[in-house]
């Protein structure tokens, strides 16, 4: 048997500081990666990276084929392999792979490439393997994994699910295992991930940089020495990598022997159904959970401790109801659902005592590190003590534990009593201004497209040119050949078969030959949203349906991968409130705090929109605008603020900008200001009600106001009868 060294030095895990709660969740999975990987959550400049990478060095060895490059284990090779079949064949051992995905990586960086010409002329299954074969038995790395493109979110969960990655290419199939610890990092601020993907990872941690001056100082110490010397820095903690490497193996060894009785099984359940949590991954990946905790600490029996721990690693993200929820567990919740869910077990061993000096597998002290039954300082479930380590600090050790951060709070509700300053009239004065209030509950939209074929980046909005979807032609391969057209393929190559020497059964294929696929799918846009917060729009109930609108729009805009971003005009002028970004969080955020009041500067919300959209064409020249105005239509302040309002809306429609005026005027009396606004904008106007999907006088229609597929020509007549008449 042969062994490779990574010659790499890595930043070591050990020496990063604090991260209590992200190292736990990485180790766990070191010790039994069924849990299904873990998704760390957290700002910029936290370690999360460094920490992920530091895993690998951690992880045992693996014996692997010698010369495959599926990375079949010698003693049970996968029948299927490409590579295939081994015989007997020499082994060799390699540290363990971390496989990082990049988010611009194509589908055959990610799943392997075939290349179809030698298919098609020779019949031979020429296979160049992709990340998924490389991470195969190692961990998949993908950082800011909120940006992954659909498609690669797509073939990653299928990956995920089967253990295999298959390729197909025109009736050319290749299949290979790939099994892999999925460990994903980003950054809310810059969106969130789908539901299927986020189900996916079997634990979550949030993570925040400390506000402790004492472990700052001791992260920027550590930081500087290993850049000034990173081999002299490594060696000083190789010691603590050892006996860290050390522990995970004894854990993993271990882990069989773990008892997970029902007491503990039915607190798992239980805890599931309180938090409502949707299917049975939760439980399962719970019990898996508190059974590597018990192995970390050495012992052989899940307690209630354990069990409350994978709740809070297992649990946070998979209770979220939309987007604009806080993940978070409410722990007094957790602590009453143990305790009334807590019973003695079948063998009578309700609340065990610690188990005796010979018990663990290193003793009384339950761990190599020295502590009692704890983690890499002793401290239960792996945190640090809080009575100093088993042995000395460096000198720029960290101070205390970090605390946990707070939960964030919900946006408010409609439901939530607001209450109207006494004798204080519901609509401000152009002066004045009126606190916050909170949003009506959203509800499903329909859709509003940008009319055209862009061919910008994948989504579910507006029709494009995209590598995925329905196949509406063939063309010359523009650079590596995508999906291959095969009826073209073989059209022209037909006509030069004699000429080309054919003279039996095969078709003789070049390069000019092959056509690939265009297809039409869906992109998503650039969603602007501009919003009157003037004192015309300040009557609660109004602005909290508007508000309650936009919410709605703002969910519909992630659930359509859209990026989006926020202006809001009143008193003298418009304010970026939020620039175009992929977090509808940060929207809501904006949104919630919104207040009104003042007179109304239509024209400056407007110029600041064109403003906005012309440097984001500048930055993504692909990614089209969807402008929405959310208005009365009113315009004051300064001469003629109607006339200027029109002449920036021309402004726009002579961009090409695609708008859409939500009217949010009400009442038996109606200025028809939104539709004319809507009409210099060269868009369409919907009423409040006309946005709901469901609404009765819902009318599915584009952005240019022609219907598409289902629309109703009575409808439309009634439609247009109603603007007139407004």
């Amino acid at each position: 048997m042969t062994t490779t060294q990574n010659p790499t030095r890595q930043y070591p895990f050990t020496a990063v500081v604090g991260m209590d709660d992200m190292r736990l969740g990485l180790l766990l999975n070191a010790i039994s990666p069924a849990i299904g990987g873990v998704l760390v959550r957290g700002e910029k400049g936290t370690a999360k990276s460094t920490m992920v990478r530091g895993l690998a060095e951690l992880m045992p060895a693996v014996d692997v084929v010698a010369g495959c490059r599926f990375s079949c284990a010698p003693g049970a090779p996968d029948p299927a392999c490409p590579d295939g079949p081994h015989g007997a064949t020499e082994a060799e051992r390699r540290p363990t792979r971390m496989v990082e995905l990049p988010v611009g990586a194509s589908e055959d960086r990610l799943v392997g490439a075939l290349d179809i010409e030698r298919a098609l002329s020779e019949g031979v299954k020429a296979f160049e393997p992709g990340l998924l074969a490389d991470a195969h038995r190692g961990v998949l790395y993908v950082d800011e994994v909120n940006l992954l493109h659909d498609h690669l979110v797509d073939l990653l969960l299928d990956a995920a699910a089967m253990g295999a990655s298959y390729v197909e290419r025109e009736g050319v199939s290749v299949r290979h295992a790939a099994r892999f610890l999925l460990v994903g990092t980003m950054n809310p601020e810059e969106g969130e991930l789908r539901p299927q993907l986020l189900d996916r990872f079997g634990l979550t941690v949030e993570v925040a940089a400390s506000r402790d001056p004492e472990q700052r100082v001791a992260v920027v110490r550590r930081r500087l020495a290993y850049d000034d010397d990173p081999a002299g820095f490594a060696a000083r903690w190789a010691d603590e990598e050892r006996q860290l490497r050390e522990r995970i193996a004894l854990a993993r060894e271990l882990l069989p022997r773990v008892r997970l009785g029902d007491a503990a099984l039915r607190q798992i359940a239980a805890t599931c159904a309180a938090f409502e949590v949707d299917g049975m991954r939760a439980d399962i990946v719970m019990a898996r959970t508190a059974t590597a905790l018990a192995a970390w600490d050495g012992r052989t029996e899940v307690r209630p401790e354990d069990v409350r721990q994978a709740a809070l690693l297992a649990l946070p993200h998979r209770r979220r109801r939309n987007p604009f929820d806080a993940p978070g567990l409410d722990e007094d919740k957790l602590d009453r659902v143990l305790e009334e869910s807590g019973g003695q077990d079948p063998d009578g061993d309700d609340d065990p005592e610690p188990e005796g000096p010979d018990s663990g597998p290193d003793g009384p002290d339950g761990g190599p590190d020295g502590g009692p039954g704890g983690g890499p300082g002793g401290g239960p479930g792996g945190l640090p003590p809080q009575d100093g380590g088993p042995r000395e600090q460096p000198a720029d050790a960290p101070g205390p534990q970090m605390p946990r951060q707070p939960e964030p709070e919900r946006p408010a509700r409609a439901e939530e009593p607001e209450r109207e300053p006494a004798g204080e009239p519901a609509a401000s004065g152009p002066g004045r201004e009126q606190a916050a209030v909170g949003a009506t509950e959203p509800f499903r939209t329909r859709r509003l497209d940008v009319p055209g074929l862009g061919e910008g980046a994948d989504g579910r909005r507006s029709r494009a040119r995209t590598a995925h979807g329905r196949t509406t032609g063939a063309r010359r391969p523009q650079g590596a050949l995508g999906k291959l057209h095969l009826a073209a393929t073989v059209q022209a190559a037909a006509p030069h078969q004699w000429t080309r020497g054919r003279r039996g059964p095969g078709l003789v294929v070049r390069r000019d030959d092959l056509r690939e696929a265009v297809r039409e799918g869906r992109e998503g846009n650039l969603v602007l949203f501009v919003v009157d917060a003037s004192g015309s729009m300040a009557a609660r109930k109004r602005m909290g349906a508007v508000k309650g609108a936009v919410l709605s729009l703002l969910l519909d805009a992630y659930q359509r991968r859209d990026k989006i971003g926020m202006i809001t005009f009143r008193g003298s002028g418009a304010e970026l409130a939020l620039p175009p970004t992929s977090s509808v969080e940060a929207g809501a955020a904006r949104l919630a705090q919104l207040p009104t009041g003042g007179r109304t500067p239509l024209s400056e919300g407007l110029l600041r929109a064109h403003e906005v959209l012309r440097v984001e064409r500048m930055r993504d020249p692909s990614r089209r605008p969807l402008l929405v105005v959310v208005t009365d239509g009113r315009a004051t302040g300064g001469p003629d603020p109607l006339g200027r309002a029109h002449r920036a809306a021309g402004l726009l429609a002579g961009g090409g900008v695609a708008s859409v005026v939500v009217d949010c005027e009400a009442g038996p009396v109606r200025l028809g200001l939104a539709g004319e606004l809507a009409r210099e904008l060269g868009g369409t106007a919907v009423t409040l009600d006309e946005l709901r999907a469901d609404s009765v006088s819902a009318l599915v229609r584009t952005v240019q106001g022609r219907p598409v597929r289902g629309g109703s020509s009575a409808g439309r007549d009634r439609d247009h009868v109603n603007r007139k008449a407004a």
